[in-house]
């Protein structure tokens, strides 16, 4: 997920702050009932003149009829069941140990459980229609020290995960890494060595082999930039560094393992599609003669990723000692790149994961500014209409390559169990709006996974933050569907969203 693009303490201090403008009840329809409607402060260096507002149109709007619905979850913040069946620490697992880094010193037990419970989760995805479920695979559960042998009972129990999937007519997409590295790698450098892309490249054409005979949709790397800031510059995600240039370091080796990944893909002949699910952030200048900050924002929150994985270049205002820049040494991160690096980054995708949750504004300084109204998870400001405009911007500056939404949700604003989410179904009917819009503007948008299907580990939230479509009771496991799953589940029936 997306966090403010600032200094590593005021990141942290902003990740930690609960509730800063948390949206409830009427008062959430409202809030986000203006976000589509307002129009942008203005985006990057654009100056253009202001367009009208937008307004959904009386009459439902409809989707392609292979639009792809689904839900989504990563291994870590649902599994549970941390150390059976052989399953090695990774980096989450000693970044929780430290109760001081996680509130209310959660750790990955007992996450929602679905390592014990998948076969009722996938009953539970075929009541409500979805047609894929996003998981990911835990490295650590494949190979315990992140390489050597393959530990058998990790690769049987996604056998049977998929299968359950199949069964039910829901197709899988596999993520091959969530932030969940195995701490053997972190021991040796993580990701700051090259060689951790060389061992990623082996789990993965261990998994194309174990499962690539079912048709899925396969995605690398979950959110470079998040496991790169968040995780190695801010401090608040494990593996809880805060050095720029380790940073910098995650994200070419990230970037170069995704290509490695994909090369290896269609050298297994594994069926279906590939690609990387990047977190992607619309960024607002908040004045329009002064876009120099935005613009160095926007490369680095966004260019930094889109263009070497779809153009096979990095943008040099990207990272470097100016405001709103990552604050590496642009010299040592060039120095990392080996000829030949950004062919194998760009390596032809089958399609570009997107995850959205949000913009943000930005100063003539360059310091990122709340335009927008937020939701319990302060860093989210909350905009409907910037996924139309990420959208269409991908459309009109990038080869044009299918795109996918595998993220899209909010928090319910208090930490309590709760089926009432009011909130969560008008965010959901504004994003899947904006997403038809676009469509309809040609956009090759072929499918929206909702974030979460279940309340689960929240990374440095731990359980006090509940994004699921779905409550849990973590000390029964019950499952209860709340009133957004039920939207959910009547939008995919009728394949259209209404105006309200």
């Amino acid at each position: 997920m997306t966090t403010p693009h600032d200094s590593p303490a005021r990141a942290a201090a902003t990740i930690a702050r609960r509730g800063f403008l948390a949206l409830t009840g009427s008062a959430a329809a409202a809030a986000l009932a203006a976000c589509t409607a307002q129009p942008p402060v203005g985006a990057g260096a654009s100056t253009s003149a202001t367009p009208p507002p937008w307004a959904p149109p009386a009459e439902p709007m409809g989707f392609p009829a292979d639009y792809l619905w689904g839900t989504a979850t990563s291994a870590f913040q649902v599994e549970g069941a941390t150390t059976v069946d052989g399953r090695g620490p990774s980096i989450w697992d000693a970044f929780t140990a430290v109760k001081a880094n996680i509130r209310g010193g959660a750790t990955g037990e007992p996450g929602a459980d679905q390592y014990r419970r998948y076969e009722s989760d996938a009953d539970l995805m075929s009541d409500l229609g979805v047609g894929a479920y996003r998981f990911s695979i835990s490295w650590s559960r494949i190979f315990p020290t992140g390489a050597g042998q393959v530990n058998r009972a990790g690769v049987d129990h996604y056998r049977a995960l998929v299968e359950a999937l199949v069964a039910r007519g829901i197709r899988p997409a596999i993520t091959l890494f969530h932030w969940d590295l195995p701490q053997a790698l972190q021991d040796g450098g993580g990701w700051q060595e090259r060689d951790t892309a060389t061992r990623f490249a082996e789990y993965a054409r261990t998994l194309f082999d174990a499962l690539g005979d079912v048709e899925a949709d396969w995605f690398t790397i979950n959110e470079p930039k998040t496991h790169a800031f968040v995780g190695h510059w801010y401090g608040v995600h494990a593996p809880g560094l805060t050095d720029p240039d380790a940073a910098a370091a995650a994200v070419h080796h990230q970037l170069l393992a995704h290509g490695l990944a994909v090369q290896a893909f269609r050298a297994s002949g594994a069926r279906g599609r590939i690609g990387i699910a990047l977190n992607l952030l619309p960024v607002y200048a908040t004045d329009p003669d002064a876009t120099g900050g935005a613009d160095r924002v926007d490369a680095s929150e966004n260019r930094l990723f889109l263009d070497p994985v779809l153009l096979g270049t990095y943008p040099v205002e990207a990272i470097g000692p100016y405001p709103g820049s990552l604050p590496a040494d642009a010299a040592a991160f060039e120095a990392l790149q080996q000829p030949g690096d950004l062919d194998v980054v760009s390596e032809p995708c089958d399609l570009l994961a997107i995850q959205y949750y949000g913009v943000t504004g930005v100063d003539p300084g360059g310091n990122t500014v709340t335009i927008e109204p937020t939701s319990a998870a302060s860093w989210q400001q909350i905009r409907a209409e910037g996924l139309y405009d990420l959208l269409t911007r991908l459309r009109d500056e990038y080869p044009a390559i299918p795109l996918l939404i595998t993220e899209n949700g909010m928090p319910d604003p208090l930490p309590a169990v709760t089926v009432d989410d009011p909130y969560r179904v008008d965010y959901l009917r504004t994003h899947f709006q904006q997403a038809a819009r676009a469509i309809g503007e040609g956009v090759p948008l072929i499918g929206h996974f909702v974030w979460s299907l279940l309340d689960n580990f929240e990374w440095a939230e731990g359980y006090a933050q509940r994004w699921g479509i779905v409550a849990v009771d973590f000390d029964t496991q019950e499952r209860m569907p709340k009133a957004s799953a039920g939207f959910f589940s009547d939008v995919i029936a009728s394949n259209a969203v209404s105006s309200a």
